[in-house]
């Protein structure tokens, strides 16, 4: 059946980076897309959208990008033209006082408020699935929590019909050899193993990096320009340019160019391990069916290391217990500044427990179905 196509209007505020707009650009894109419906983007911070989109003009307040109508939100945003019937706040960036009495004074005309969604980042923690879905009393009106999630009982995760084939897609020796060409990086051995390497500044980067050189394994690391580059060119003790790759022991290093939405997709396809970061760049991975390694953000009260745990439970819970074994001091060395980072060298010897278990985990959060379907239908059966 055909759904209806609502105005929709998201609201962004871009707190880590990239991380926060990329999130809200692909919910958009598909809302759009996929689903048909009319979506307004406002967005604080048009600058960083715009390396991550190329068609946005940051001096623009206002724009139209790829069919979705974008606004510069600031202190003296204009209120939109058209009466919205969704409005979504994403990862609590809390609406404008001025947009809620206009949201209030549209309920009163109407006699309905719009169905009003609060996107929420995403966690694996048990406490989610009891809060999906749950309204909340604000200002007269209510507000529905929607959380993304691993689970039943959650709003599943974002991804694209076309995401899980592009592996395949990327995974022949002919593909590999095009793809790595384009960052400049040629030559490289059949048994070479290849790593991206998305993160926050990590004082585990040393450890990691002296691994990858000593091992008998082969390994060339893709690096996106980034906060983790400072601390790759710290340990060579020498600039690392885009294109200009530097070989240490078994290692090359290559940092690449800021990449694109679908071109960090596909980086993440070709590569072997993808070290990930936030939530994007991690749900890409999964969705990918590759394995990963997560740097989760940092949190006050090492609130962080309670969902790392909480995820960490259910990303193992049926994985073979010497894989298990592997993985959870890694992820945990990789997280926690004091503990040790185990080594990476058995895992790369070995990799086809570690493809096989994300294969697998990929296939059950693909049966949760798309985050952006489940979000349209939930507006759907409330409107």
């Amino acid at each position: 059946m055909q759904t209806a196509s609502l105005r929709w209007h998201l609201f962004c505020r871009v707190i880590d980076n990239f991380g926060d707009i990329g999130v809200c650009w692909r919910l958009a894109q598909q809302l759009q897309q996929v689903h048909g419906q009319q979506i307004s983007l406002w967005v604080d911070d048009l600058a960083s959208f715009a390396a991550l989109e190329p068609g946005v003009n940051p001096a623009l307040p206002q724009q139209q990008v790829q069919g979705i109508a974008v606004y510069r939100w600031d202190e003296d945003f204009s209120l939109p033209a058209d009466e919205p019937e969704v409005v979504v706040e994403t990862f609590a960036c809390e609406l404008p006082p001025r947009y809620l009495h206009f949201m209030q004074q549209l309920t009163q005309r109407r006699g309905q408020q719009p169905v009003w969604i609060n996107l929420e980042y995403l966690s694996a923690e048990d406490w989610v699935r009891s809060c999906h879905g749950s309204p909340s009393p604000v200002h007269g009106m209510n507000k529905t929590f929607f959380f993304p999630g691993f689970t039943e009982g959650t709003g599943g995760l974002l991804f694209d019909a076309g995401l899980p084939a592009l592996a395949q897609e990327l995974a022949s020796a002919e593909a590999r050899t095009a793809e790595l060409a384009l960052y400049g990086v040629h030559n490289i051995a059949d048994n070479t193993r290849l790593i991206s390497l998305f993160a926050y500044e990590n004082p585990a980067l040393p450890h990691l990096l002296e691994q990858l050189k000593q091992g008998p394994q082969p390994v060339c690391l893709l690096i996106p320009q980034g906060r983790i580059s400072a601390g790759v060119e710290a340990w060579l003790q020498q600039p690392l340019p885009v294109g200009q790759p530097q070989q240490r022991g078994a290692l090359t290093l290559c940092t690449l160019p800021f990449l694109s939405q679908p071109q960090y997709d596909r980086l993440l396809a070709l590569c072997d391990l993808n070290c990930v970061r936030g939530e994007e760049s991690f749900v890409r991975a999964q969705m990918l069916g590759k394995p990963m390694l997560w740097h989760i953000y940092q949190q006050e009260e090492d609130a962080h290391l309670v969902k790392l745990e909480a995820f960490m439970a259910l990303y193992l819970q049926a994985a073979a217990p010497e894989l298990r074994e592997s993985l959870l001091p890694l992820f945990r060395g990789w997280n926690q500044p004091g503990l040790p980072m185990p080594d990476l060298q058995p895992l790369l010897a070995a990799p086809q427990g570690w493809q096989q278990h994300a294969s697998e985990w990929q296939q059950g959060l693909l049966q949760l179905g798309d985050l952006a379907a489940n979000l349209v239908q939930q507006v759907v059966n409330r409107v």
